[in-house]
């Protein structure tokens, strides 16, 4: 079962320029780079990075999700939301989406992923062009059970290749502060 289908209202997504009060230097690091997430996450975990896959389907996506998408509201999609992991410890809750109609025949196989990550294979395609980055705080009622906590920063962005678009949302866990400020030679 996907994790945000409570009803509970939509956080505003907001690009750095429009974010008050700024959160610290080293949270606005983190969620501002525009670098690989995998591979920061690889970097901190010293290779002990893994995904595990928590629900992987086709449903309904949200309201902020077909806006973000420019889709109309009640589309259908395929989510993925998964666990990136340091050391088998949950760092990063993600939820990925792409409208049923764009994937179809493009080649992406979302499905297929398993345990791999889905942002190592957008970034290794260069054809894929990542939009601007936008962060909330993330509702608590669409986290896992096992990782909610009020006022998580989440981020989100959208990569396009052709007709294709694919929104990707990562909320950064309370473990990945922990470790990052445990191993700030890492970061």
């Amino acid at each position: 079962m996907p994790h945000s289908k409570s009803a509970c209202p939509a956080p505003l997504w907001l690009p750095q320029s429009q974010l008050t009060p700024l959160p610290d230097t080293s949270t606005l690091d983190w969620l501002f780079d525009e670098g690989s997430l995998t591979r920061r996450l690889t970097r901190l975990s010293n290779d002990g990075f893994s995904v595990t896959p928590l629900f992987e389907g086709w449903q309904t996506l949200r309201a902020d999700e077909c806006a973000a998408l420019d889709l109309a509201d009640g589309s259908e999609g395929w989510v993925r939301e998964v666990y990136l992991r340091g050391h088998g410890e949950a760092w990063v809750f993600a939820r990925s989406v792409a409208s049923r109609s764009a994937l179809q025949g493009d080649g992406l196989h979302m499905d297929e992923l398993g345990s791999r990550s889905l942002g190592e294979l957008l970034f290794c395609d260069h054809a894929f062009q990542r939009r601007a980055i936008e962060v909330c705080h993330y509702p608590q009622a669409w986290l896992p059970n096992e990782v909610q906590s009020p006022e998580l920063w989440g981020r989100r962005s959208r990569f396009d290749r052709g007709t294709l678009s694919v929104l990707v949302a990562e909320i950064f866990l309370p473990t990945l502060w922990n470790a990052a400020r445990a191993h700030p030679e890492n970061c």
